[in-house]
C-alpha cells in the first residue's frame, strides 16, 4: 500500500481520535484514562487499513480529482470508526471485572458444559451457508464495485472508486438550506427550553416532534444533495416509495385489522382472504394492476368513465399516475403481511385494560391512543423495519411490469437503476448495490435509535 502526503494528517487525527476515546471509555468506566487511550490509539493508527489497502490508496494519488479524495477520506474515517469502536468496546470489557463476561450485554447468562468446540461444531453449517450466500457474495460486491466490468469480458481493470464517483455530484440548492437552518433554530429553543424546564420532560411534545420530523427533512435534504442529478431522482423515488409503503400501509393495515377483530360473523373467512395477497409476488401484482389501470382493457378503466365524463388516463404516459399505481400496487401486495402481525398484536392488548379505561370514561380514540397504541409498538417496530426493507428491495418486481420505470425514468428506483446500469457496466451497478446497502443501514440504524427506545414490551 503506498503512503501518500495527505495520508499523514489523516493517520495522525485518527489517532488522536482513538486516544479520546479510549480515555473517555475507560474514564466513564472508573478505570485509568491513559490506560484507555493506550489502548485504543493503535485501532485508530492501524483501522484506516481495512479499506486503505485493498483500495492501495488510490484516492490520495496525485492527479485525484477533490471528489475522489472526498471519497477516501469517507473510507479511511470508516475504517478508523469500526476499529475504533470494536476495539473500545472490548478492551473495556476485559479491563473490567470479570473481563470476558462483560461482553455479554443479554439478560440471560448460560454456559455450555460440554467441550469448547461443540458449540462452534453445531453452528458450522449455518456459518457455512452465511459465509457462501452472504458474506462472499458482499466481499465480491465491493471488489466489483472497484473495477470496470463488462458483461463477457475477459479483462477487469482497477478502476479505483470511479463507478462511486459518477453516481456523486454535490451541489446546493437555496430552499436546501432551509430545512437545516430551521433544524438549527428548533435545536437552539429545545436548548433553551431545557435551561428552563424543570423538569426535562416539561419540554413542549410538539418541540420532540418537530425536531424529529426537522432531523428527518434535513438528513434526507443533505443526503440528496450528494448526488448528482440524475441519480438524486432515483434516490428521490425511492424514498417517496418507501415513505408511501411504511405510513399508508401500516395505517391501512392497522385500520383494516382493528375491523377484521370486531366480534363479526365470518371473520375468520375475512382474515384468510385479506392475508392471501401477500402471498404473490411482487411482479404478479405489478401485472395484476397493469390489467387493473389498463385505459382499455382494465375493469377500473371502465369503472372510470362510467362514472365521469372522461376517458381513463393511461397511467404508461402519466408520471404523477405511474407512480400512484406503483405505490398502490407495493401496499396491496404487502398489506397482508402487516394484517396478519397487527391482528396477532391485538390479540395480546389486555381486555381487562381496555375495559377498564371505558370504566375511567375512556373514549373509543383514548383508549386506541392511550392504550392500544403503545400496546402495538413492538409490532408497529417490525413492521417499519421490513416494510422499510421491502421498498428499497423489493418494489423493483412491480415496477418492471407496471413502468420499467417510465415515463421518462419518473417510476426508476435505486434498485431499478442498478439493474439497467448493470447491463452495460456491472462494475457501476455493484457501486450502486453498495450505496443502497449502506442508505439501508442507515435507515435502520437511525430506526432503532429513534423508534428502539419508545417501544414497550409487556402490557
Amino acid at each position: 500500500m503506498a503512503l501518500y502526503p495527505l495520508m499523514v494528517p489523516l493517520f495522525i487525527a485518527t489517532a488522536a481520535l482513538g486516544a479520546l476515546v479510549g480515555w473517555r471509555a475507560w474514564r466513564a468506566a472508573g478505570l485509568s484514562g491513559s490506560r484507555g487511550a493506550w489502548t485504543v490509539a493503535p485501532a485508530g493508527l492501524l483501522g484506516p487499513l481495512l479499506t486503505m489497502w485493498p483500495m492501495d490508496s488510490c484516492t490520495f494519488e496525485p492527479n485525484r480529482t477533490g471528489l475522489d479524495i472526498a471519497v477516501g477520506v469517507v473510507a479511511f474515517a470508516a475504517g478508523a470508526a469500526v476499529a475504533i469502536a470494536v476495539v473500545a468496546w472490548v478492551g473495556r470489557a476485559l479491563s473490567l471485572p470479570g473481563g470476558a463476561s462483560n461482553l455479554d450485554t443479554g439478560d440471560n447468562y448460560g454456559s455450555w458444559k460440554g467441550g469448547r468446540g461443540i458449540p462452534w461444531l453445531l453452528l458450522l453449517p449455518t456459518l457455512v451457508i452465511l459465509a457462501f450466500f452472504l458474506y462472499w457474495p458482499l466481499a465480491e460486491t465491493f471488489r466489483l464495485s472497484t473495477h470496470l466490468v463488462r458483461l463477457n469480458a475477459p479483462i477487469e481493470p482497477y478502476t479505483c472508486v470511479d463507478n462511486y464517483t459518477v453516481m456523486l455530484g454535490p451541489s446546493i440548492e437555496w430552499w436546501w438550506v432551509v430545512p437545516v437552518v430551521l433544524l438549527a433554530l428548533v435545536a437552539a429553543a429545545e436548548f433553551l427550553a431545557r435551561r428552563f424546564a424543570d423538569p426535562v420532560s416539561d419540554l413542549p411534545g410538539g418541540l420532540r416532534w418537530l425536531r424529529g420530523v426537522l432531523m428527518v427533512v434535513a438528513a434526507v435534504t443533505v443526503a440528496a444533495a450528494m448526488f448528482g442529478a440524475d441519480y438524486r431522482r432515483y434516490f428521490a423515488n425511492t424514498l417517496l416509495f418507501t415513505g408511501a409503503i411504511v405510513v399508508v400501509g401500516l395505517a391501512v393495515g392497522l385500520g383494516i385489522a382493528l375491523l377484521v377483530s370486531l366480534p363479526i360473523k365470518g371473520r375468520a373467512v375475512y382474515r384468510t382472504l385479506l392475508i392471501w395477497p401477500f402471498a404473490i409476488s411482487p411482479a404478479i401484482a405489478g401485472i395484476l394492476f397493469s390489467l387493473l389501470f389498463d385505459p382499455l382493457i382494465g375493469m377500473l378503466g371502465h369503472v372510470y368513465e362510467a362514472l365521469t365524463p372522461w376517458s381513463m388516463p393511461a397511467f404508461a404516459t402519466n408520471p404523477v399516475l405511474a407512480k400512484i399505481v406503483v405505490i398502490l400496487a407495493s401496499i396491496w401486495k404487502n398489506l397482508g403481511f402487516t394484517i396478519l402481525f397487527y391482528i396477532a398484536g391485538l390479540q395480546n392488548v389486555p381486555t381487562s385494560m381496555l375495559e377498564a379505561a371505558k370504566l375511567d370514561g375512556a373514549n373509543a380514540w383514548q383508549r386506541f391512543r392511550h392504550f392500544i397504541l403503545p400496546s402495538l409498538t413492538p409490532i408497529t417496530f417490525f413492521l417499519v423495519v421490513t416494510n422499510v426493507t421491502y421498498g428499497f428491495f423489493q418494489v423493483f418486481g412491480s415496477i418492471e411490469y407496471l413502468t420499467k420505470g417510465g415515463p421518462s425514468g419518473a417510476t426508476t428506483d435505486a434498485l431499478t437503476q442498478i439493474y439497467i446500469v448493470q447491463n452495460s457496466n456491472v462494475g457501476e451497478g455493484a457501486a450502486a448495490s453498495v450505496v443502497l446497502f449502506a442508505m439501508v443501514l442507515a435507515v435502520t440504524a437511525w430506526q432503532f435509535r429513534a423508534s428502539g427506545r419508545r417501544v414497550h414490551y409487556g402490557a
